[in-house]
């Protein structure tokens, strides 16, 4: 089937005008008024619809096509004809329709508003309601502007493994993989000579497919810095899994991380890359998404766009984790309360991030050099022994965003760390090895899309910018 796509009559419609078209599409209104109607189509391509124009005496099957439910498939032909005078610019009228694939009565997606948890139970539907279009066509956009803007600063597009055989985080939050049969476990019984009491048994990880405990990968960093000791900047992007039994709007199981690690770059170097993207995917979205940005702007977020323009214009302001703590415990001293109180050493909650982006400084933040019991083993170490080169980055209406730091590249230094921490350096051999194979000083970031997707559509919950999210006791569809 030839067909002209929706998108490119709004592109160019004069284009268009006084020819004769094939649309295909999906109904999403059908307006009976007896010697002629109206069907408004959609065929994905882009947010607008189409409106077709329809005369009782010239389709032989009009009651059929007024019969027809929303959601029921269409292809239309007939001639554009240019409106300029009426509400909408344009309109198809129709020669010739015919129904495609009709909707069972029991359809659940109506014109009348669904709430966004009817939705989650049906989420192999909602992409056909005007809030999920409007999302997930963001989502798309955002992805494409991420890739856009690394591919131009030069950097190398790395995809890193799914299955690893490492904690990037060192939390153990991570899912199995294995093929042994969980119902009758290899063990190997302990010996005195083992680690291990005499008469116990661990998993004989040697039957195992990969022959060694194996888990979904929490973060493409460790690999990412591989690439990184060789092509300089370098970035990931890819789904990252994390066995947290957490019910927050701000938690799946399933996410996707952009990961870029640069070579010979300090924490100054880290944070103008982090800038830089997020203000060329903001900008990105704003250009490129003005009708999906309006109607979330006007149903779900009203200060929406106002806010991204803020973000994309403002320089953002940067401060140490020790200077934010004081500016926070001298808001309290003011008499502003907070839920979590403040000292230093805590992790900031999202209430101190807010504060300082949109009361203190009013605009994106920085906050940097962080305690280094809170953050991850590979952070460089200060030389105050007490913090580490860490930045997370705050934006107005949310919090933190994204995180990052420059990475220890003393191999005796991380190792000790691993060890304080508890951890096994055998596990992580190949990433020391970096340390002792032409170290440099070098520094990255993460950016959870889904967050990021979330700032960009004024949606709340992250189970609504995922397709099909992944939550504790919810893996459906």
């Amino acid at each position: 089937m030839k067909r002209t796509r929706i998108k490119q009559i709004w592109k160019d419609a004069e284009k268009f005008g006084g020819k004769e078209l094939t649309i295909a599409g999906w109904v999403r209104s059908v307006r009976d008024m007896k010697q002629f109607g109206f069907v408004t189509l959609n065929d994905g391509s882009c947010f607008n619809d189409l409106q077709v124009v329809l005369e009782k005496g010239s389709l032989p099957n009009y009651d059929e096509i007024c019969a027809a439910n929303v959601g029921s498939s269409m292809k239309v032909k007939g001639t554009l004809v240019l409106t300029p005078d009426r509400p909408q610019p344009f309109e198809l009228q129709a020669t010739e329709i015919e129904i495609l694939g009709s909707v069972a009565p029991d359809y659940p997606i109506q014109k009348k508003h669904a709430t966004r948890e009817f939705l989650r139970e049906h989420q192999h539907l909602r992409p056909r309601t005007n809030l999920f279009r409007a999302v997930f066509r963001i989502r798309s956009l955002a992805a494409y502007a991420i890739h856009t803007y690394f591919q131009e600063e030069g950097f190398l597009y790395v995809t890193t493994p799914i299955i690893t055989t490492s904690d990037a985080e060192g939390a153990g939050e991570m899912f199995h993989v294995t093929t042994l049969d969980l119902e009758n476990v290899p063990k190997i019984e302990a010996s005195d000579n083992k680690a291990g009491d005499a008469g116990t048994s661990t998993v004989d990880w040697s039957k195992d497919f990969f022959q060694a405990p194996a888990s979904l990968t929490v973060s493409g960093q460790l690999q990412g810095e591989n690439f990184a000791m060789a092509f300089g900047d370098i970035y990931t992007f890819g789904p990252t899994f994390r066995a947290e039994n957490s019910n927050t709007r701000r938690h799946a199981a399933e996410f996707w991380m952009i990961e870029p690690e640069m070579a010979f770059c300090d924490l100054e170097g880290n944070m103008n890359v982090a800038e830089g993207m997020l203000k060329f995917v903001i900008n990105f979205v704003l250009e490129n998404c003005t009708q999906e940005l309006a109607m979330l702007n006007k149903f779900v977020d009203k200060e929406l766009i106002k806010r991204l323009k803020h973000v994309a214009s403002s320089a953002f302001a940067r401060v140490t984790y020790t200077e934010a703590i004081d500016i926070l415990e001298k808001a309290v001293e003011k008499g502003h309360k907070f839920d979590y109180p403040v000292s230093w050493g805590i992790d900031l909650q999202t209430e101190h991030e807010r504060y300082l982006t949109e009361e203190h400084f009013k605009r994106p933040t920085f906050v940097t050099d962080y305690p280094k019991e809170i953050k991850a083993f590979y952070m460089k170490a200060n030389d105050d022994g007490k913090t580490v080169a860490a930045v997370d980055c705050l934006v107005p209406g949310v919090g933190e965003i994204l995180g990052g730091s420059t990475r220890e590249d003393d191999f005796e230094i991380l190792e000790k760390r691993i060890v304080d921490l508890g951890m096994n350096p055998d596990d992580y051999k190949a990433y020391l090895d970096l340390r002792k194979y032409g170290s440099c000083e070098h520094a990255g970031f993460g950016v959870g899309f889904e967050r990021l997707v979330m700032y960009l559509t004024g949606i709340d919950n992250i189970r609504d910018v995922l397709p099909h999210p992944r939550t504790v006791g919810n893996a459906k569809f």
